[in-house]
């Protein structure tokens, strides 16, 4: 059964887009960009100056990477490479991947096989000179699950970027919906790195998205970082440019309670927490089609 009332939920998704980012009522901070190309630069500038920052004083910088959204990863190289920014000192935890039915990890040619995207994509087109070395590229797979915990708990993690799922997960944190294994918030929030069966509305979700309601093709496992990782990290910035899919989950994230219902609640917790959205993923049929004043007039 939802935690989530009804009719808080209609007023949530009441609220226009354009009115979301100063909103009274806002659990957590909140970016609106114009579109992808808009949000991809943002997100990129983000990291290159926390990159740059930590460069500047001599230290290393320690992150949390998602796969995705795509529109980073031209403008994050672009900027590494113009402005010369070094990555030698910089240390990658990649946050989740993608296994078969038998929680192993898919093959390189696989089009959800995470490594093969982010070898071509975020690494790929870096000048040599300036490339993470290979050692700070922590995968994150089943044969790597204690190696990775163990160098995550060396020191704090400076950033960690993400987006979010339907059900407001962060990374492969989907909210748990085993009939007879339920969690508390509090299992939520210490959570770890674990693999998993993926959840069906995750499957059906990333079907339509990507295989035209085929869910045949959808990976059934994943591994991921738990939340007691990302929440972690000293900065959490968490984008999305995917819209339908994310429209209710973002509603809840901003102005919902904490539940472990959709897992992205829980940022409202942390003290440096943001989420970006395109204005396709701020917008909500509900505040922009009168027949959904059904669900605002039931008692």
């Amino acid at each position: 059964m939802s935690e989530i009332d009804p009719r808080e939920l209609y007023k949530w998704c009441r609220v226009p887009a354009e009115d979301l980012t100063n909103h009274p009522d806002l659990k957590i901070r909140f970016t609106l960009v114009k579109g992808s190309s808009e949000m991809g630069e943002v997100m990129a500038r983000e990291l290159v100056d926390e990159i740059e920052s930590h460069n500047g004083k001599g230290e290393p910088t320690r992150a949390i990477i998602p796969c995705g959204p795509r529109c980073w990863y031209e403008p994050f190289t672009r900027m590494v490479n113009n402005e010369k920014v070094s990555l030698k000192a910089l240390c990658v935890f990649h946050m989740d991947e993608c296994l078969d039915w038998q929680g192993r990890p898919l093959p390189g040619s696989h089009p959800y096989n995470f490594r093969t995207f982010m070898e071509k994509h975020f690494y790929g087109g870096i000048r040599s000179e300036l490339a993470v070395p290979e050692d700070q590229r922590h995968w994150l797979l089943p044969s790597t699950m204690e190696s990775v915990a163990s160098a995550i708990a060396e020191a704090p993690v400076d950033i960690c970027i993400g987006g979010w799922g339907q059900d407001g997960h962060v990374a492969y944190n989907q909210t748990r919906r085993h009939p007879f294994s339920r969690i508390s918030l509090e299992e939520l929030e210490n959570s770890t790195i674990r693999i998993q069966e993926n959840n069906i509305d995750t499957i059906m979700a990333l079907a339509q998205r990507s295989f035209g309601g085929a869910y045949q093709f959808v990976p059934p496992m994943s591994i991921t970082l738990g939340m007691r990782e990302i929440l972690s990290s000293r900065k959490i910035r968490v984008y999305s440019d995917t819209g339908a899919w994310k429209q209710t989950a973002l509603r809840v994230a901003l102005f919902g309670p904490i539940t472990p219902e959709y897992p992205i609640t829980l940022l409202q917790k942390h003290p440096d927490a943001e989420i970006t959205a395109t204005l396709d993923t701020a917008r909500h049929p509900v505040s922009e089609h009168p027949e959904w004043d059904f669900f605002g007039d039931r008692e």
